[in-house]
């Protein structure tokens, strides 16, 4: 059975993928003879890394679906604005997950035990450190963030709500990331699952509790969603009592947890991933701000569909990080032939991952937007805007996994690089003349154009990464 799904793999591929990606895969195949044998984990990685990944979209929607029945649509239009603030904040700081994933897993791959085990406490450490900081400062942010937001008062009041419920989970947030990536850099899909399910579903049950019986609105699903990062801290401490640290290696931890050469790498990886991470931010943060500008209407289509393309991420997400987990490994043990089939089969998947979600909201969009609201002004204008999905998670499917190959080599530079010619460049421009113009449709180009560039970018690092000469 084994080697007949091999061999339909292997011909699946050979339809699909370019045929000079495939001479780069032989030729490293005669040099490094090697198995699929990893093939059938790498899946169920990728599957359970699927299903908690999709925990959290699903926890959003929940969110969307709650606030998009209220009577007022302030309400889910001001968690919409409040959420780019967030998003600049949190996902600003997801170098503490990415730049987890990568080094953990390649200290696997050299089954250097020390390294396990340093990467996750001096992380963790650094993190309750910056969450502490960003509640400290969480009246300046938001000054500052809300100056920047076009909106109108009444969405505001409800934007401020929701913020104010929110950041005081930002500590657990943090932690939770480094645990995450952690755990991922082990290949510990069963915890990761977990995780995401406690967390998420706790999410869903005080939302519940919070908006609809409580009737605290934006500010109950923003408290309800920093209570959940509280609970999913929780389990994940109660693991690692389950898995303490050996005792032969505390000695060594106390001597090099603070070691300078260790800490440069760190920042320096960080400071590429975060980098690179801020400018992916700012463009879809920009892309909501703009979207405000161009009405209600339009901010409250924009608002549904980017919830689908968020769904959607972390859906090839979960792929992307079984990539950067087998990647990291793969680079430690230097099985370049491994690399290379592993860029073929998380791409594959991933593209056809995001066309089929695209495809299925197109075909049938009513049924699952009247989920999400019952407004039928933004009902009537879905048809018109989701042909964007399309091209959106078909490129974003491709980047989604080569983010996650390059994460797993720690290439913080390359990813930076890229993220930020495809944000100034492919981005950028073509967002603002739609602002200028006023048309909706060129505001989701840039958005494609955004996915197009990093997919472009990142294919031409490859190479390199094998060891091959051009």
């Amino acid at each position: 059975m084994r080697k007949f799904a091999q061999r339909l793999t292997h011909t699946i591929a050979y339809k699909v993928v370019p045929k000079h990606v495939f001479a780069i895969v032989e030729t490293l195949e005669r040099q490094h003879p090697r198995s699929l044998g990893w093939g059938q984990s790498f899946w169920r990685l990728a599957l359970a890394n699927t299903t908690s990944n999709l925990m959290v979209p699903l926890a959003g929607l929940i969110d969307t679906a709650f606030l998009g029945h209220l009577s007022d649509i302030r309400h889910l239009n001001g968690v919409a604005m409040a959420t780019v603030i967030f998003n600049v904040i949190y996902w600003s700081f997801n170098f503490f997950r990415m730049g987890t994933t990568g080094p953990t897993a390649q200290a696997v791959g050299r089954a250097d035990e020390l390294q396990v085990w340093l990467i996750v406490i001096r992380n963790a450490l650094l993190a309750i450190g910056v969450g502490a900081v960003v509640v400290l400062l969480r009246a300046p942010i938001a000054a500052a963030g809300f100056a920047l937001l076009q909106t109108g008062p009444a969405v505001k009041t409800a934007a401020m709500d929701f913020y104010n419920g929110r950041i005081l989970g930002a500590p657990a947030v943090l932690v939770n990331y480094v645990l995450l990536g952690w755990l991922l850099g082990r290949a510990q899909c069963r915890q990761v699952l977990l995780l995401a399910v406690v967390g998420n579903c706790s999410n869903i049950l005080l939302d519940y509790w919070f908006i609809r019986r409580l009737a605290l609105d934006s500010y109950g699903a923003g408290l309800a969603t920093a209570l959940s990062q509280y609970i999913m801290l929780a389990v994940a401490l109660g693991m690692l009592i389950t898995q303490p640290v050996p005792w032969h290696l505390w000695s060594q931890l106390k001597s090099q947890l603070w070691q300078l050469s260790a800490l440069k790498a760190l920042f320096g990886l960080n400071r590429d991933i975060m980098i690179r991470t801020f400018a992916l931010v700012m463009a879809m943060s920009l892309f909501t701000n703009l979207s405000a500008g161009m009405g209600d209407t339009i901010l409250g289509v924009n608002t549904l569909l980017i919830q689908i393309v968020l769904m959607a991420a972390y859906f090839m997400d979960g792929i992307a990080l079984a990539v950067e987990s087998y990647a990291g490994n793969f680079y430690g043990q230097r099985a370049t032939a491994d690399l290379a089939w592993l860029l073929v089969l998380g791409t594959l998947a991933s593209v056809a991952l995001g066309v089929a979600i695209a495809l299925a909201l197109l075909i049938w969009p009513i049924p699952f937007f009247g989920l999400l609201t019952s407004h039928n002004v933004l009902l009537s204008q879905i048809p018109t805007y989701g042909i964007w999905l399309l091209p959106v998670l078909s490129f974003g499917g491709i980047a989604f996994t080569l983010d996650g190959y390059f994460l797993g080599l720690s290439a913080g530079r390359t990813l930076r690089n890229s993220t930020l010619i495809a944000t100034f460049v492919g981005f950028l421009p073509l967002a603002m003349i739609a602002s200028q113009l006023n048309v909706p449709h060129l505001l989701w180009l840039a958005l494609t154009g955004l996915m197009v560039t990093r997919s472009v970018t990142l294919t031409r690092q490859i190479l390199p990464t094998l060891h091959l000469q051009t």
